[in-house]
């Protein structure tokens, strides 16, 4: 067994950190490079997706004022720091963030390994029922969220979890979407002649999974990481339900208690917004190229 692990261990190193040569052909000769439109067509693709977060800057260096001015002002002002000590004084917003960290990084890093236990159990396993299994799986992708939340309540309320970060990390843990990406990396890029090999070999499912399958999909189950991270550091709705202390806020809900009388201040809003983006910029700005990495590698092996 040990013979087998050994000899697929460099080849699985090598396609988690994308050292894997990839060949394709290149297209020379006339007409074969990017045209000028599509270069104008991205430029104006980025314009677009960073504008909302610059005037989000702008308001808030600026203030409300810069909503309502005619022409709409488009450069920033001097005010942030004044509208960030504000936020800070107004709203547990430190102590947010890091609550915020901790559900986000233990919801990817826990998610990403369990959707991908069980995508290699749909994926290299045989077990009674298993395609039945996964089609109820993809089916729960159909129903809305919402219809989710009392059951989901009733059972961390029984659980004596309200009021708990656990309330909104445990909940998180597994998804169908995470299941559904694991298992097709599963199957598109652990060989099964490896598996059986190794199985011959006396290895177990456990050690099938941790040391041959989970080290060639580990690119994918980074980008699975990252969306999920995404998606849990904006969710807005279950830690608003659950969460009643406010030294457990999350950052949405502390961005809600900038609202008061059903009045907002709109310089104070979009300040606290844009600090609020900005761990995800970070994140995004380290481990974008790796992301994108994870993705064409699974599709290049697809």
């Amino acid at each position: 067994m040990s013979d087998v692990i050994d000899q697929a261990l460099p080849q699985a190193r090598a396609v988690a950190t994308g050292d894997t040569p990839k060949t394709l052909p290149k297209r020379r000769g006339k007409g074969g490079g990017v045209g000028w439109p599509t270069y104008v067509f991205l430029v104006v693709a980025v314009l677009v997706s960073v504008f909302p977060l610059y005037y989000m800057f702008v308001i808030a260096s600026v203030g409300a004022t810069a909503v309502t001015s005619i022409p709409p002002r488009l450069y920033p002002g001097t005010n942030f720091f004044a509208i960030a000590e504000k936020v800070f004084d107004t709203v547990p917003f430190i102590a947010s963030l890091f609550n915020s960290l901790i559900v986000s990084l233990s919801v990817a890093v826990l998610s990403a390994i369990l959707c991908a236990m069980a995508g290699f159990a749909f994926a290299k396993l045989q077990f009674p029922g298993r395609n039945v299994l996964f089609l109820i799986v993809l089916l729960t992708m159909t129903v809305p969220a919402q219809l989710s939340i009392i059951p989901q309540y009733l059972i961390v309320s029984a659980l004596d979890w309200v009021d708990t970060l656990q309330a909104i990390i445990v909940p998180g843990l597994a998804s169908a979407f995470g299941i559904f990406w694991m298992r097709q990396h599963m199957s598109t890029t652990v060989s099964d002649e490896l598996i059986q090999a190794a199985r011959i070999d006396g290895a177990n499912s456990w050690q099938l999974f941790w040391r041959i399958a989970f080290p060639v999909v580990r690119p994918a189950a980074f980008v699975l990481g990252l969306i999920t991270f995404t998606a849990v550091w904006n969710d807005f709705m279950w830690p608003f339900i659950v969460l009643k202390s406010p030294e457990l806020f999350t950052v949405q809900i502390a961005l809600k208690q900038l609202q008061a009388n059903r009045s907002i201040d709109v310089a104070l809003a979009m300040g606290g917004s844009f600090m609020a983006t900005l761990p995800l910029l970070i994140a995004f700005f380290f481990v974008g190229r790796r992301m994108v990495s994870g993705i064409m590698d699974g599709a290049f092996k697809g």
